[in-house]
């Protein structure tokens, strides 16, 4: 793995190695924040993360899998330039190849969300069927905000410039521009929370990227992100995916948009870790019965 794109210094997460041979999956964080448009602070979310991880059991019992049995590897932050997003998102995208290079499965951990759509572009590239399933309280499809196409606010718009809208899903979307619910609406994009399971049904055996902006949780259960909305969900539905996804071909996914200083409980970089472990899980257990390979 070339030094040059990634920086190995700081906090590992639990039970991650540093040298990816013979691991089965591969984490890095991307610490930017620079297109954020209300409250800052994403840059610090990959350390968070990482380093309140050993306060979780490395077990599972949702999915009855345990850390402990899982080669992943923690590759550190993408050495990314300071400013504008484009040469960050291009950095993404070279740095998500290198890690499907290594023959890994990538997650990433943001950072905010106009990172997500390079590795969308990288894992695209290798899977030209892929179908991209978002969790956000956003819609996320302005072409521009406050001057940037690559905003965090267009990071589903970026997306579509590399997949066909078939081949996303966004689920229980709940805050946007009228434009944007338009089109929700009429491209049959928008999933219900309560028809999550039966939408995602269908997909089983395709390759899936999952992008989860921590902003779909409740503000009540995560206060530490930049855009908090009212109305979101908490554990329970999450687990309602996790339980689908256990059907499905996950090659990729990504976490991002925790804040952590905006929640000096700490309780909301918790929650980021349990949702990272259980991707990490999904991730690099043995693919369902029946189930092409990747």
């Amino acid at each position: 793995m070339s030094q040059e794109l990634f920086d190995t210094e700081g906090a590992v997460y639990m039970g991650a190695r540093r040298d990816p041979f013979g691991c089965a999956v591969g984490l890095f964080g991307v610490p930017y924040d620079g297109t954020t448009s209300f409250r800052p602070g994403t840059r610090f979310g990959p350390a968070a993360i990482r380093d309140v991880s050993s306060g979780l059991e490395s077990y599972d019992p949702q999915l009855d899998l345990d850390l402990e049995d899982l080669a992943f590897a923690d590759l550190g932050a993408v050495a990314i330039p300071f400013g504008a997003p484009e040469p960050v998102v291009a950095a993404v995208r070279q740095a998500t190849e290198a890690v499907l290079d290594l023959g890994l499965a990538p997650l990433m951990l943001g950072g905010e969300h106009s990172i997500s759509s390079g590795a969308v572009a990288a894992v695209a590239q290798r899977h030209p069927d892929l179908v991209l399933v978002q969790l956000d309280a956003h819609a996320d499809l302005r072409q521009e905000w406050l001057g940037a196409r690559h905003s965090h606010a267009c990071a589903m718009r970026r997306c579509l410039e590399v997949l066909p809208s078939g081949q996303l899903r966004q689920i229980a979307i709940r805050s946007g521009t009228r434009e944007e619910f338009q089109e929700l609406r009429a491209t049959g994009r928008l999933v219900p929370i309560d028809a999550m399971a039966a939408a995602l049904a269908p997909l089983r055996g395709r390759p899936l990227y999952l992008t989860v902006d921590l902003d779909w949780f409740d503000p009540a259960v995560l206060p530490g992100t930049g855009t908090p909305e009212p109305g979101g969900f908490h554990w329970p539905q999450f687990a309602e995916l996790v339980e689908e996804l256990r059907q499905h071909r996950l090659v990729a996914a990504d976490v991002v948009e925790l804040a952590p200083q905006l929640d000096p409980s700490g309780v909301s970089a918790v929650l980021a870790a349990k949702v990272t472990r259980s991707l990490l899980l999904l991730l690099g257990r043995p693919l369902p019965s029946g189930a092409p390979a990747q």
